[in-house]
């Protein structure tokens, strides 16, 4: 019986976990911190053994395969260790992948992956097919596949599960953006996270589909360079040269072999530029798999975006309060701070990932009163902001970052908490710092 061993005991871990020991291998799970109750419940429902708060080499290295769990770096001492003896590292999606043969949707890009996923499940859902959101977003592709049997998979993708993938192929590939994020895990080299992003398109025939933003500065010449197999369907915010989704007199236009597809702009139930990018590639998915323009046209003027993504939590004596902690990197500030129309408190900071403010400042100067840096180490935020911003404070704790806005926001402002970073300095997650907000705020 062959021996798997898994990394990692979150989400996709314990996922593979379960579909290896369903598939018959001899599965052992480990991982260096505490396993959370709900994954240690479901490792012994399937009797899966497993170890927490260490690894132990003797138990790992003799596996035939390494599904590693994606937040565990290239860098890491036992991958290293792994590697150095030949033995495969592969990510989840990637194993997942062999044991289905249904349809796969799969999305990645620096910003706008977790919004187009669910909005291209919420089109195919109202459309009527069995179809589950998958990945980075809801239940981990491998738990899925081992437990239920869907027609479709729409996988949100991030480049750290597509360095663990070589053999998986995705029938409608989706590649929404790229810019600089994560380059703390890439050498700080560009290139190589844009190496990684590219992955998407590995395996990819003809009869496959590459959807990609045309407009975008560092995809359009990778595009150029490798000449993929897939059929290419670009889509852009005007209509140039091949675009097969653009907007035009402040329509949504969408064209492909499955026929035409246009919307007014204003019906759209997201705003702002980057929904209107996720938009254009989800309509094109949808297209693609045949979904009648009726079914597309309702879901897109019902959908209701994404916790975490400016989402509008309260407006308190005046103010509005809008929770963006969805925001890890710049380029998805950038954009949260284009749509702002009032002035805004800018409330952003964390564990820093090689970060790049430039691309951030004009609009900081521009729209921003205030800003107020949550983190545990503020110097870099300060090293670039001071003397840009007319007020700057620190704050240690959610309660005191929504405290200190409290006390500097007028009547008409916006408190915007769009971090640049990561979470894990102060918090467990993004999702553990938008809740904190949205608990801080609703208590004001």
């Amino acid at each position: 019986m062959k021996k798997i061993t898994v990394l990692g005991a979150g989400e996709s871990g314990t996922g593979a976990a379960v579909l290896a020991k369903k598939q018959g291998f001899d599965v052992f799970v480990s991982d260096l911190s505490e396993i959370k109750p709900e994954y240690k419940a479901l490792l012994e429902k399937y009797a899966i053994a497993y170890e927490e708060n260490r690894h132990t080499d003797d138990l790992i290295v003799n596996a035939g395969e390494i599904i590693k769990s994606p937040g565990i770096p290239d860098k890491a001492p036992i991958i290293r260790k792994l590697k150095a003896r030949g033995t495969p590292v592969i990510s989840e999606i990637e194993f997942a992948g062999r044991y289905t043969k249904a349809k796969t949707i799969a999305i990645t890009g620096s910003n706008g992956k977790t919004t187009t996923t669910t909005l291209t499940y919420h089109i195919l859902k109202t459309a009527g097919l069995n179809v589950a959101p998958v990945g980075n977003i809801g239940k981990s592709f491998a738990l899925q596949v081992a437990e239920n049997d869907y027609d479709y998979y729409v996988i949100e993708l991030s480049s750290f599960q597509l360095d663990g993938m070589y053999d998986f192929k995705a029938d409608i590939a989706v590649l929404l953006n790229i810019t600089p994020d994560h380059l703390d895990r890439y050498d700080y080299k560009m290139q190589n996270y844009v190496d990684s992003k590219l992955r998407i398109l590995q395996n990819q025939t003809a009869a496959d589909a590459f959807i990609y933003r045309n407009d975008d500065p560092l995809i359009a010449p990778e595009i150029e360079k490798r000449k993929p197999a897939a059929t290419l369907y670009p889509f852009a915010l005007a209509k140039t040269g091949n675009v097969k989704a653009y907007l035009e007199n402040h329509k949504i236009k969408i064209n492909t072999p499955n026929g035409l597809f246009t919307m007014e702009e204003e019906l759209v139930a997201i705003s702002g530029q980057h929904n209107l990018y996720n938009t254009l590639a989800s309509g094109i998915a949808a297209k693609l798999l045949n979904i009648k323009n009726d079914d597309i046209r309702e879901s897109l003027t019902g959908f209701k975006g994404v916790e975490h993504r400016l989402e509008k939590v309260a407006r308190v004596r005046g103010v509005e309060y809008i929770n963006d902690s969805k925001a890890t990197n710049v380029n998805s500030c950038w954009y949260a701070l284009q749509s702002m129309k009032a002035p805004t408190v800018l409330i952003l900071g964390g564990a820093d990932k090689g970060n790049d403010y430039t691309e951030i400042e004009p609009l900081v100067s521009e729209k921003c009163r205030a800003l107020i840096f949550l983190g545990a180490d503020n110097s870099k935020l300060h090293a670039f902001f001071d003397g840009k911003a007319e007020i700057i404070r620190d704050a240690r704790s959610m309660p005191e970052a929504i405290n200190q806005a409290y006390e500097i926001a007028r009547a008409g402002d916006t408190v915007l908490l769009s971090p640049c970073c990561a979470s894990f300095d102060l918090f467990q997650n993004y999702e553990d710092r938008g809740q904190q907000f949205k608990n801080c705020v609703r208590h004001l």
